[in-house]
């Protein structure tokens, strides 16, 4: 293989919290399409999302929506098992539509899958953005701390 045809792909990938307050919504779907924004013109073109609820799947449908302006960019989700593929969530399956590519961390459910995806997502990404509320506990926080220790270009939406 030719060293010069490998290209880089620039990652973006998303944390936050599932239960936003409803009176900060909107003001969180501002802040998240100005990161997205801004990651796009800095040449990002590959995100990942968690299709959590909250801040995951807001972010979801910002990038589906930026795909119609922007055609090179790839939306990603990363599932943490395949059981999670199965929500009857709607607003969750017309966004998996919408992605390019599925990726599922772990065929069973197992206590740790949700952190593996997290970490998975973040190994992957050069930009993390972060949806917080400044609590020190749970899985956002952690996800900061480890994209924190990669030294990944970290990106926080404090709520």
């Amino acid at each position: 293989m030719d060293c010069n045809s490998i290209s880089f792909v620039k990652t973006c990938c998303i944390t936050g919290h599932r239960d936003l307050p409803a009176e900060k919504i909107e003001c969180v779907k501002e802040a998240l399409r100005q990161k997205v924004q801004y990651a796009i013109e800095n040449g990002y073109i590959r995100f990942l999302s968690g299709f959590a609820d909250g801040t995951d799947l807001l972010f979801a449908s910002i990038i589906s929506d930026k795909k119609n302006e922007y055609p090179d960019i790839r939306l990603e989700a990363a599932s943490p098992y395949r059981g999670r593929l199965k929500t009857k969530n709607s607003e969750f399956q017309n966004l998996l539509k919408h992605c390019d590519q599925i990726t599922v961390v772990s065929e069973e459910y197992i206590p740790s899958c949700y952190m593996l995806r997290n970490r998975y997502m973040v190994d992957e990404s050069q930009l993390v953005i972060a949806v917080c509320d400044g609590r020190n506990r749970g899985g956002t926080w952690a996800t900061i701390k480890y994209a924190d220790s990669l030294q990944r270009n970290l990106q926080i939406i404090l709520i």
